[in-house]
């Protein structure tokens, strides 16, 4: 990224203010990468725990595959998945408050003993599932942010600031020499002119 100046005061004072902006911003910055990270690391660790813990349900799912065939699927239904809005590092993330499930009504007496427990298996396979997709969710949106901010931080660090101290350094030098060759002027415009008044005297 190339900055554009001019060799003047207005422009010197405009780039100063900028470098300013952003190496008071920079630290706050790397904060938020930091936290991002972390939050990043957590999530991870909390999606591996999630997927552990669907295993297991799937698994003794697995065990009773048998006796899956005979139970009625339309028994439950999931009626509303309830989430809230949480700020995380500056990130708005859903978060699941709940899930309302509703089960149709069955006869003990005609259906197999073990399809009460069968729904409530399936509740809990749901519910991870669930919770999966949310946590999914939260993943890709603060790793998303983590990357954005990371790139912000490479370029004030990589881009900005030195450009900017760069600029400041060429019209700071640029004024400088202007300065010393207007003196120079003035000293050889002096010297003639001392020089023309001493001819004029003799």
């Amino acid at each position: 990224m190339a900055i554009t100046f001019q060799y003047n005061k207005t422009s010197l004072q405009g780039l100063e203010k900028q470098l300013k902006i952003r190496v008071r911003a920079l630290p706050t910055i790397k904060n938020k990468e930091s936290a991002l990270r972390l939050e990043v690391k957590r999530a991870k660790d909390d999606a591996k725990e999630l997927e552990e813990k669907l295993e297991l349900r799937i698994n003794a799912y697995d065990q009773m595959l048998a006796l899956w065939g005979e139970f009625d699927t339309s028994l439950l239904h999931v009626d509303d998945v309830k989430m809230t809005i949480k700020k995380i590092a500056g990130v708005r993330i859903p978060v699941l408050e709940g899930v309302d499930y509703s089960v149709r009504p069955f006869s003990l007496f005609s259906s197999p003993k073990w399809f009460a427990d069968g729904i409530e298996q399936l509740k809990e396979l749901a519910q991870i599932g669930i919770e999966q997709e949310f946590m999914t969710q939260k993943l890709n949106l603060l790793e998303h942010a983590r990357k954005k901010t990371t790139q912000k931080v490479n370029l004030f660090e990589k881009v900005q600031i030195p450009g900017y101290e760069d600029a400041i350094r060429k019209i700071k030098r640029f004024m400088e020499d202007e300065e010393n060759l207007s003196k120079s002027a003035q000293k050889i415009v002096k010297s003639r002119q001392e020089a023309e008044k001493a001819n004029v005297e003799i």
